[in-house]
């Protein structure tokens, strides 16, 4: 497992420089709540750290309609620079993980490469709810962090080219 011993959420305070004009979007599954609140929380505090202007804030019921309610935001907030969607998808007993998995990742990827802006894909996919909890705040960091860094690194690289 890649993060076992690690705790990936440290970035570059670097990164936090010169994105006081960027206009986000937080889009977060109400799907397993302890979970994503955790990871949007860690997300804002990166987005406050860096003095982020704007960030437009929705929730939706679950995490396979992330992708549509990003595209809403694109469509109708044409100003945003980009958007993170929070989600939490913990494996079951059947195949609607694989599904659910397999529809939002693409709905996702389909919708950052309609809009040509960057998404932040911090869906944590796990087989149990403890290791959704150790990726949330706990002994894995919190990817929320790590996919706010993300976004503002990508942001940074679209306005710069």
């Amino acid at each position: 497992m890649a993060t076992v011993g690690n705790h990936l959420s440290n970035f570059s305070s670097n990164l936090l420089e010169n994105c006081s004009e960027f206009r986000l979007g937080i889009v977060v599954s109400e799907w397993n709540e302890s979970i994503t609140s955790s990871l949007a929380k860690g997300a804002m505090e990166v987005f406050q750290q860096a003095k982020v202007a704007h960030v437009e804030q929705l929730k939706v019921p679950g995490s396979f309609e992330l992708p549509l309610a990003a595209q809403f935001l694109f469509s109708t907030r044409s100003d945003l620079d980009g958007i993170v969607v929070i989600g939490n998808v913990i494996q079951g007993e059947t195949k609607h993980f694989d599904f659910v998995c397999q529809g939002l990742t693409q709905g996702i990827m389909d919708v950052m490469l309609k809009f040509n802006k960057p998404i932040s894909f911090c869906v944590l996919t796990d087989l149990n709810q403890q290791q959704s909890l150790d990726r949330s705040g706990g002994k894995h960091g919190n990817k929320g962090i790590e996919c706010a860094a993300a976004l503002l690194q990508m942001v940074k690289l679209q306005k710069k080219l």
